[in-house]
C-alpha cells in the first residue's frame, strides 16, 4: 500500500472506529456480558479461591474453572490468592489482578510453594513517603539493606511486605523509585493508598486513585497465606477539594469484605490493613466492626501518624499504629514520637501470631530508649517504650535495688525535643515537631543514686534492659 493511501486508511479507521464499536463487523472487540477464567496449578484447577470484581466475589468450581458478571464500574478482575501458594508478582509488587479489557476470559496461574506457609512472616512499612530523590537515596541506603539483613535471618519462613500507604509524597514519578525498593528487598510486597498517593484535580474521590492503580492495581483486595486471611482496603476519602480527605470506608468495600469474609474461617487469623487508624480516625469505623465480630483474633494494621500506637479495641480486635518507614518525614532517626524510624515485624504460627517493632539499623532488642536527667535534689528517669501495650511490664532499679513498676505518663520524647522542636528546627524540614505521646514512664530517685536500670517485659515474655551510671 503506497504511503498516502495508507495514512488516509487509517486516519478513517480511527476516526470511525468508536462510532462504529457496535457494529457487526467490530462486535468481537466486545466483551461478553459475563467473563470466566480458571485458576490452575500446574495445569490442574484449583477450586474455592475468591475471584472478584471488586463488587461480587465468587468461588472456583473443583476444576478451578469461575464465571462473574462484572460490574459495568469495574475495572479489574482480581482473586485472592489461595494458601500455599506463591504470589504472583512483577518485580516483587503484588499482581494477583487482571485489567478488565475486550477480553472474556482471565486465567490465573499459580505455583504451589515448596514449604507449608501455616507459619511465615510478614512486615509492615507505614509512610516511606519519599518526597525527592535525596529521601529516595535515603530509604535505598537504609531502610532497604535493613530489610534485606532481617529476611535473610529468617531463614527459609515465607516473607511477604504490605506498605499501609503514602509510599511517595504526592511526587508520583517517585512510585518507580519505591517500586526499586521493593524489587531491591526481593519478597513479595502488597501496596495500600494513602492520602499523599492520591490524585488531586481530577474530580473526586473517585478518580483520586487513577495513578496509584496504573501502578499498583485494585486499592482494595485480599489474600491468604496459611491460615491467615489479609484484606487491604483504602480508607482515604478524597473530598474534592485539594488535599482535603478523611477516614471513610466505602460502602461498596464494606459490601465486598462482607462477601470476601464468608469463605474465611472465623477462626483463622484475619489482618486489615490500611492507611488511616480505625480506631480514632474513621468515621464509619462501627460499620467495620461489626462485620469482624464473628472473627476471634483481627488486627488492623495502620500508618499515616507518624507515631506508634496499640489499641485494644475490643475483646478480638487489636490495631497497631505504625511508626514509619521515613521516620519524621526523612529528617532525623525517630519519629515524632520518639519511635525509631522502621517497621513493624509479624511472626505467624497457624492461628496465633507475634510482633515487634523493628528500628532501622537496630537489633531486634531495641524496644526502649532511657533519658536520665540528674539535678542537686534528684535523678529523674524517663523511658520511652513505643510498642507498649497494657499487657507489657516497665520496671525500674536504683543501685541494683527494685524500685517497682516505672510510672506510665503523657508527655514529649526528651530526645524527640531535643532534635525537632523549634522554629528552625529540623533544617531539613522545620515543619517537623515532636509529638505528645502515652508511651512514656516516668520515675524519680535520690541524687544520690549512681546507677539505674529499667527492665522491659513485653506481652510474650520477652525481656529488654537498659543500664546506666548516673
Amino acid at each position: 500500500m503506497k504511503r498516502r493511501t495508507f495514512i488516509q486508511s487509517l486516519g478513517l479507521l480511527s476516526g470511525s472506529a468508536f462510532i462504529s464499536l457496535n457494529s457487526s463487523a467490530l462486535s468481537g472487540l466486545r466483551r461478553s456480558a459475563t467473563v470466566s477464567g480458571r485458576v490452575t496449578a500446574s495445569g490442574r484447577g484449583i477450586a474455592n479461591v475468591a475471584v472478584s470484581d471488586g463488587y461480587s466475589v465468587v468461588l472456583t468450581d473443583l476444576s478451578g474453572r469461575y464465571t462473574i458478571t462484572p460490574n459495568e464500574a469495574a475495572a479489574f478482575i482480581f482473586m485472592s490468592t489461595p494458601a500455599g501458594y506463591e504470589f504472583k508478582t512483577d518485580y516483587n509488587l503484588a499482581s494477583q489482578y487482571d485489567r478488565l479489557g475486550s477480553r472474556n476470559e482471565y486465567d490465573f496461574q499459580l505455583t504451589r510453594l515448596k514449604r507449608n506457609d501455616d507459619r511465615h512472616n510478614f512486615i509492615v512499612w507505614a509512610d516511606p513517603q519519599i518526597k525527592t530523590k535525596g529521601d529516595a537515596k535515603e530509604m535505598m541506603e537504609t531502610s532497604v539493606p535493613d530489610v534485606q539483613a532481617l529476611v535473610k535471618s529468617m531463614g527459609n519462613t515465607p516473607v511477604h511486605g504490605i506498605a499501609v500507604g503514602d509510599l511517595v509524597w504526592d511526587n508520583h514519578a517517585l512510585f518507580a523509585d519505591y517500586n526499586e525498593a521493593v524489587k531491591q528487598m526481593g519478597i513479595p510486597f502488597f501496596q495500600a493508598l494513602g492520602n499523599h498517593d492520591m490524585d488531586y484535580r481530577q474530580g473526586g474521590d473517585e478518580t483520586s486513585d487513577k495513578t496509584f492503580k496504573q501502578n499498583y492495581g485494585p486499592t482494595y483486595y485480599s489474600f491468604n497465606r496459611g491460615k491467615a486471611h489479609y484484606v487491604v482496603f483504602d480508607d482515604v476519602r478524597y473530598l474534592g477539594i485539594e488535599r482535603t480527605y478523611d477516614g471513610y470506608i466505602s460502602e461498596q468495600q464494606l459490601s465486598w469484605l462482607e462477601q470476601d469474609l464468608k469463605s474465611v474461617p472465623t477462626e483463622n487469623l484475619l489482618f486489615i490493613c490500611l492507611h488511616i487508624p480505625v480506631h480514632n480516625a474513621v468515621k464509619n469505623n462501627a460499620a467495620l466492626y461489626s462485620l469482624l465480630k464473628h472473627y476471634k483474633n483481627v488486627h488492623i494494621l495502620s500508618g499515616h501518624t507518624h507515631y506508634s500506637r496499640n489499641v485494644q479495641i475490643s475483646e478480638n480486635i487489636f490495631e497497631h499504629n505504625h511508626g514509619t518507614v521515613c521516620g519524621a518525614w526523612w529528617t532525623g532517626p525517630v519519629c515524632s514520637d520518639g519511635c525509631p524510624r522502621g517497621y513493624g515485624v509479624y511472626e505467624v504460627n497457624g492461628r496465633d501470631v507475634k510482633w515487634y517493632y523493628k528500628g532501622t539499623g537496630q537489633p531486634k532488642t531495641h524496644q526502649v530508649s532511657l533519658d536520665v536527667e540528674r539535678s542537686e535534689k534528684q535523678v529523674r528517669l524517663i523511658a520511652n517504650v513505643w510498642n507498649y501495650d497494657p499487657k507489657w511490664k516497665v520496671e525500674y532499679f536504683a543501685d541494683g535495688k527494685a524500685m517497682g513498676a516505672m510510672e506510665m505518663t503523657k508527655g514529649f520524647d526528651p530526645e524527640c525535643v531535643r532534635m525537632y522542636k523549634g522554629a528552625d528546627m529540623p533544617k531539613k524540614r522545620p515543619f517537623v515537631e515532636p509529638h505528645r505521646t502515652e508511651h512514656l514512664f516516668l520515675a524519680q530517685l535520690p541524687a544520690s543514686v549512681r546507677t539505674v536500670e529499667i527492665l522491659v517485659t513485653d506481652r510474650f515474655g520477652e525481656r529488654y534492659k537498659i543500664k546506666k551510671d548516673v
